[in-house]
């Protein structure tokens, strides 16, 4: 099974559609995979936790279903994602008192029905 659990570098998923979006945190599931929006913890587990069903293949770049997650680039390689990130990163920096710890993550995850590594 791909480690997709314990990767701490920021993730990107690109849709079926071609939309691409970052994402917080993902969690194998025994469906595919659970992965969390940016921002999630300001919201429901209904907005803001989704499943991508599917097989997960790969040991990253990943493919689940139709979709496929990787690590995000450099500022060249991934330009129109940056500033996302870096607004991201900032509210993490700025919010470190808001944001749950990884421990509690898991846990939510477990919760939602995924099974992660750690």
């Amino acid at each position: 099974m791909p480690a997709i659990d314990t990767v701490t570098a920021p993730l990107v998923l690109r849709h079926p559609d071609g939309r691409e979006q970052l994402v917080a945190a993902c969690f194998t599931h025994p469906l595919g995979l659970l992965y969390l929006d940016l921002y999630w913890h300001r919201s429901t587990p209904r907005q803001a936790a989704h499943l991508i069903r599917g097989e997960i293949h790969g040991d990253g770049p990943w493919r689940v279903g139709e979709a496929r997650l990787r690590v995000l680039g450099c500022q060249h390689t991934d330009p129109h994602l940056q500033d996302a990130f870096s607004t991201w990163q900032q509210y993490l920096q700025d919010h470190a008192e808001a944001y749950p710890p990884r421990s509690q993550i898991v846990e939510i995850a477990r919760r939602l029905g995924a099974t992660p590594g750690s």
